[in-house]
């Protein structure tokens, strides 16, 4: 806990000292809760466990596949919904019934795809289509194998996914290895769309990420908060490392910031935790929930 700093120092204090009325925890995964390994490390996992057993509700806010997140939904026992694909998904896992579906229509998916096959851009990036909870791709790049296999899928090829889309697809991804280069591709999709026409993003470094222009991580806590369980903001903490996670970090009565995090997000949230290496949700949590009650 010791590396623990607070952005807003006034507020932060005020937590501190127990004011807080954290009643539901939302966690990111991916450098939040899994750092290298993939998994829950198990001081984190204990930490979550220990907000659950003094009553606070807990749920996982990702933009990987419903079906890649659900270990990690399971692995924290969580018994509420899970909002994955940014937050253009949600469904809770008991019933099986999918609460929220935002897909992209299929002329702007095709729309996407003809400017990231731009000769430009078309050796340089990897395209996945999400549809059905399936992932589309034209073929499979290096980069495509080691996502899939962190992500614990089999991607299928449709070489003219012009031709042959299945569907509207739930999230459009192009992953590059250069961040350089996804820095230009979301200055000048910026330039080309408004937030109101689509949602774009960064999870990582090498992800640039398309959803509709309602489905944001901090759209979906707030149904989940408010609709669904009947809470207020103030009621919510919410740890993130990145660029997706800004909207969940600013609606939350506390919003976290893991160390890994980009200077940005750091400088948008209530309070930044150590490094997912080094447990960081386990001390947020343990400052924010357990040592106040």
């Amino acid at each position: 806990m010791q590396n623990i700093t607070a952005s807003n120092p006034a507020k932060a204090t005020d937590r501190a000292f127990g004011t807080a009325d954290i009643q539901l925890l939302v966690v990111d995964i991916d450098g939040t809760i899994a750092g290298l390994s993939n998994t829950i490390r198990e001081p984190v996992k204990q930490a979550i466990l220990a907000a659950s057993s003094r009553g606070v509700k807990v749920a996982v806010a990702t933009g990987r596949m419903y079906r890649s997140a659900l270990r990690f939904h399971r692995d924290i026992g969580s018994t509420l919904p899970l909002i994955c694909y940014q937050g253009a998904w949600i469904q809770d896992r008991a019933t099986q019934k999918r609460l929220r579906h935002l897909p992209l229509s299929k002329q702007t998916a095709l729309q996407l795809l003809d400017y990231f096959e731009e000769a430009h851009l078309r050796s340089l990036l990897s395209i996945h289509f999400y549809i059905d909870d399936q992932l589309y791709v034209p073929e499979i790049t290096a980069a495509t194998r080691i996502y899939a296999e962190r992500a614990g899928i089999e991607p299928n090829v449709i070489e003219d996914l012009r031709r042959d889309i299945p569907g509207e697809p739930t999230k459009v991804l192009a992953l590059c290895q250069n961040p350089g280069v996804l820095d230009g591709l979301l200055s000048s999709m910026r330039k080309r769309y408004t937030p109101a026409e689509l949602y774009l993003t960064r999870s990582v470094a090498t992800f640039f990420e398309v959803t509709h222009p309602l489905a944001n991580k901090g759209d979906a806590v707030q149904y989940l908060a408010e609709e669904l369980l009947g809470l207020q903001a103030a009621n919510v903490m919410a740890i993130g490392d990145n660029f997706n996670d800004l909207e969940m970090i600013a609606y939350a009565g506390v919003g976290v910031a893991m160390g890994n995090a980009p200077d940005a997000v750091k400088a948008a949230a209530d309070w930044v935790a150590p490094d997912v290496e080094e447990d960081g949700v386990a001390a947020a949590i343990e400052q924010f929930v357990l040592s106040d009650r």
